[in-house]
């Protein structure tokens, strides 16, 4: 074989092993880019693996639930030596945070409650245009983040309530759904049941509708997860429609009673019946519940919400949650707004905008 021939052989065999390497390369991103689309597709197909697990699950594949619960023990045993910079910080936050809200002669229930408040009310309260801007993808999605930016997606929710259940000595577990696209938290107070809290689905409206609810009622709110996993929970003294439950004569008389609680304010409100509502009057008690929801919906000023559910005596019991419109933050006043749009008006003539693009631009 002439050395030309060898070279043209040697030269051959490279190219081939390079195709062959090239191929493999290739094949093998095809097969961790197909993984991605098939996961993506999972994800919102509600087709992708539930793990049996807790922690270091990801949500809408960019939100890690962590544990926290290195730093309630710091909390609870005073040393922190072990905690990094970052951890430190986000102690000192929370701790801030109990020393406002929490009250020595609190119940393991009231101290839920407050962090309930805070994360649904409190923290919105004090939210400004800023804070909203993360530094990286994932931010926002853990208790450093939430505390420090006053901002959260879900899993930032579940696990500072979770932090705070922790450092207060209230057993608390993150629950996340079967499609692994949101999570909520599982409490347990002092009557030994567990309860279902999800602090992102109240955010807007702090009304009680995802506070403390059971199995049933959680299920009815449009959550679903794995139930052989987690906890079942079945309280019912601590579910907060319930516990605020009024009895009435008979369901003629929900229109005025639900008009007079409208009239107070209450976002949070609910019905027994002194004239038990019997089978054959079901259909009836709906329609006239929906009848009233079809005519005072129409509000710009709230938005309405109710469900059924049963007391621990089996009995019915009518459930309301009302979210209200408060634009006091964002109102403007006549003379506000004139001033605003003429110094635009202005801005705009100046650099002959209108000429140069037409009015209906």
């Amino acid at each position: 074989m002439s050395k030309r021939t060898k070279v043209m052989a040697a030269a051959a065999a490279v190219a081939l092993l390079i195709f062959t390497f090239s191929t493999a390369i290739m094949s093998i991103v095809m097969l961790v880019n197909q993984k991605n689309v098939n996961k993506i597709i999972a994800v919102y197909m509600g087709q992708n693996e539930d793990p049996q697990q807790e922690d270091d699950v990801v949500i809408a594949m960019n939100y890690t639930i962590k544990s926290t619960t290195h730093i309630s023990d710091a909390y609870k045993s005073g040393d922190t030596s072990k905690l990094s910079d970052r951890d430190k910080e986000t102690l000192e936050m929370a701790k801030d945070v109990i020393k406002k809200i929490i009250k020595d002669d609190m119940t393991p229930f009231e101290k839920e409650e407050a962090v309930y408040k805070y994360l649904t009310k409190g923290m919105r309260a004090t939210t400004s245009i800023l804070t909203v801007i993360s530094d990286t993808s994932s931010d926002n999605d853990n208790p450093h983040d939430v505390l420090k930016n006053h901002s959260a997606v879900c899993v930032g929710y579940a696990t500072t309530f979770r932090l705070f259940m922790q450092m207060l000595g209230i057993e608390c577990r993150v629950v996340h759904n079967t499609s692994l696209s949101h999570s909520w938290d599982l409490v347990k107070l002092d009557d030994g049941c567990w309860y279902h809290t999800d602090c992102y689905m109240d955010n807007e409206s702090a009304n009680y509708r995802n506070f403390n609810m059971n199995d049933t009622d959680c299920r009815n709110s449009g959550h679903e997860w794995n139930t052989g996993y987690f906890e079942a929970a079945n309280g019912k003294k601590y579910n907060y429609t319930l516990m605020s439950c009024k009895e009435i004569k008979d369901i003629y008389s929900i229109p005025k009673a639900v008009m007079e609680a409208l009239k107070d304010k209450k976002n949070t409100f609910s019905f027994s019946f002194k004239e038990k509502i019997k089978p054959e009057d079901e259909k009836l008690a709906k329609y006239m519940v929906e009848y009233l929801d079809t005519n005072i919906c129409d509000n710009q000023k709230f938005y309405i919400s109710y469900q059924w559910t049963f007391n621990d005596k089996g009995n019915y019991v009518l459930c309301y949650y009302v979210s209200y419109n408060d634009d006091s933050e964002t109102e403007l006043t006549e003379k506000q707004r004139n001033k605003i749009e003429t110094k635009i008006n202005q801005t705009l003539n100046q650099y002959k905008f209108f000429e140069t693009y037409g009015n209906n631009y």
